[in-house]
C-alpha cells in the first residue's frame, strides 16, 4: 500500500470510528437434522464448536496485527426451523438454548439464525419455532430471531404478519430489552452478517466467512470538506470514500478466510451508527444540507446517501453482500435520539426513509400500551414496501411495557437507549385479521 493510504486508513480508524462491526461466520447444519431432537441438537452444538473453534481468535489476532477494530464476531446458522422440523419436539426452546450455549463457549458476541422463512406459508417447524420465540428469547443471552413474512416474488402472510404482532407484545411483557433480539423481515437476505436478522440461508456453502463494516463518521468527515459544492460532488465523494472503505473489508476478509481455512463469502459496507459522538447517520444528512434529520428533503438525502454507498462498495469488492447501505436505527444512532427527543422526527417520516435506506423500522421504541394489531399493521405496511420496491424491510420495534411517549427505554453497550416514539391509535384491527395472503405484485412476474 501508498504511504498515504496507510496513513487516511489510521486516521479513518483512531479519528473517525472506522471498524469491521463484525465478523460473522456462516455455517450450515443441513447435516445436524435428525428426528430425535435430542441428537440433532448435539449434532448442532458439535458442529458449532468445530467450525468455529477459532473464530475470536483469529479475529483478535487480526485486530491486533493490523490495528483495526473488531466489534463483534459473531455466527448465522441455517434457519432452525427447517432443522428442527424433523424431530418431534413440541417447541425448539431446548434448540436456541443449544445454540446459546455453542455460542457462550466460543465466545462469540451474538449467534442468529431462530429464524423462519413463511412469506407463503408455513410448515410444521415453521409454526413452532415462532410460538417458541418469547421463551427462547427470554432465556437466551446470545440468539437471535428473525421472521420473513413477505417476499416480492410471493407476497404477503398476512396470517404471520398477525402473529408477529402477538409474539412481539408478549415478548416485551416479560423485558422489554428481548425485543431488540427479534427482526420481522420482507425480502431477507441469505448472507447477511448483521444482527438481528442474520441466517445462513439454503443456497449458501457449508461455511463461509462474512464480512460486515461500518464508517458513518468517515463519511461525514469527507463531506465537511465539500462544503457548499453541487450534490454530484457530494456523490462522488461518498463513493470514493466507501470504496475505501470497502476494500479494508475485502482484506481483513481475505486474511480471515485464510486463518480458518474457511471461504470468504462478503462484505457488507453498512453505514451502522452507534450512541457514540461523531458516528451517526443522521450527520451525515445534517452534513448533505438539512437543518435537521426529519426535515422536508431528508429522504431524497437518505436515497442518495443509500445509492452511494453501494455504488461505491461494489467497485471495491468481489463480493458485495448483505444489505449494504445505510441504517437508521433510532436508538443506536445519537443525533436521530436527538431529533425524536426534539419532535423534529416522527415515526411517519422513518418509515418514508425505510423505503430508500438498507433495512426499515430499526430500534424504535413504543407505547407499551400499543395493540398487537397496531404492532402487525406497522409490520405490514413495512413489508409493502420492500415487496413493492423489491428491496429489504425490516420492523424491529420494542413496546416498552409500563412507558409512555417521552419515556426511554435504555439497551445499553452499542444498542444505546431509545425515547419512546407516538404511534398512531386508530386500530388496523379488522384489517390485520383478515388474514390470508396479499398476492405478489404484478411486476414481480420476471419468468
Amino acid at each position: 500500500m501508498e504511504t498515504n493510504s496507510i496513513l487516511e486508513t489510521i486516521q479513518m480508524v483512531s479519528e473517525e470510528k472506522l471498524d469491521i462491526r463484525t465478523i460473522t461466520m456462516g455455517i450450515s447444519l443441513f447435516d445436524c437434522i435428525d428426528s430425535d431432537g435430542k441428537k440433532a441438537r448435539q449434532k448442532i452444538y458439535n458442529k458449532l464448536t468445530t467450525k468455529a473453534k477459532d473464530l475470536v481468535k483469529v479475529a483478535n489476532q487480526i485486530e491486533a496485527e493490523y490495528g483495526i477494530p473488531i466489534v463483534n464476531k459473531r455466527i448465522s446458522v441455517t434457519p432452525i426451523s427447517l432443522i428442527a422440523a424433523a424431530s418431534d419436539d413440541k417447541d425448539y426452546v431446548e434448540f436456541a438454548k443449544t445454540m446459546d450455549k455453542a455460542a457462550t463457549d466460543l465466545g462469540v458476541d451474538l449467534i442468529g439464525g431462530f429464524s423462519a422463512l413463511v412469506q407463503k406459508g408455513y410448515q410444521s417447524g415453521d409454526i413452532k419455532l415462532i410460538n417458541s420465540l418469547p421463551q427462547a428469547l427470554t432465556e437466551t443471552s446470545r440468539v437471535c430471531g428473525s421472521v420473513n413474512v413477505g417476499s416480492t416474488r410471493s407476497g404477503i402472510n398476512l396470517d404471520a404478519v398477525q402473529k408477529m404482532g402477538t409474539v412481539i407484545k408478549d415478548l416485551a411483557k416479560v423485558d422489554p430489552v428481548n425485543c431488540m433480539s427479534l427482526v420481522v423481515f420482507a425480502n431477507a437476505v441469505e448472507d447477511n452478517p448483521f444482527m438481528a436478522g442474520a441466517f445462513h440461508g439454503v443456497g449458501e456453502a457449508d461455511c463461509v466467512i462474512n464480512v460486515g463494516i461500518s464508517g458513518p463518521g468517515v463519511v461525514k468527515n469527507a463531506l465537511e470538506k465539500v462544503k457548499g459544492q453541487p450534490i454530484d460532488v457530494v456523490s462522488e465523494t461518498i463513493k470514493k470514500t466507501t470504496f475505501k472503505v470497502t476494500r479494508m473489508g475485502q482484506f481483513v476478509g481475505n486474511v480471515a478466510s485464510k486463518a480458518l481455512g474457511v471461504p470468504f463469502g462478503i462484505v457488507d459496507l453498512s453505514l451502522a451508527p452507534t450512541p457514540n459522538e461523531g458516528d451517526s447517520v443522521a450527520e451525515i444528512l445534517e452534513e448533505i444540507g438539512l437543518e435537521s434529520v426529519g426535515a422536508p428533503g431528508t429522504t431524497a438525502a437518505l436515497a442518495l446517501l443509500n445509492d452511494a454507498v453501494k455504488k461505491g462498495g461494489v467497485m471495491a469488492c468481489e463480493h458485495v453482500g448483505g444489505l449494504s447501505g445505510a441504517f437508521i436505527p433510532v436508538s443506536e444512532d445519537a443525533e436521530m435520539i436527538r431529533a425524536v427527543t426534539a419532535g423534529r422526527l416522527n415515526i411517519e417520516k422513518l418509515e418514508a426513509m425505510t423505503a430508500v435506506c438498507s433495512v426499515g423500522l430499526d430500534m424504535i421504541a413504543i407505547p407499551g400500551d400499543t395493540t398487537a394489531e397496531t404492532i402487525s399493521g406497522m409490520i405490514a405496511d413495512e413489508a409493502a414496501i420492500g415487496v413493492i420496491n423489491n428491496k429489504t424491510t425490516a420492523v424491529r420495534i420494542i413496546p416498552a411495557t409500563g412507558k409512555k411517549v417521552g419515556d426511554e427505554v435504555e439497551f445499553g453497550g452499542l444498542f444505546g437507549k431509545a425515547p419512546v416514539m407516538a404511534v398512531n391509535t386508530n386500530s388496523p384491527a379488522d384489517f390485520i385479521h383478515r388474514g390470508g395472503r396479499i398476492p405478489a405484485p404484478i411486476h414481480s412476474f420476471k419468468n
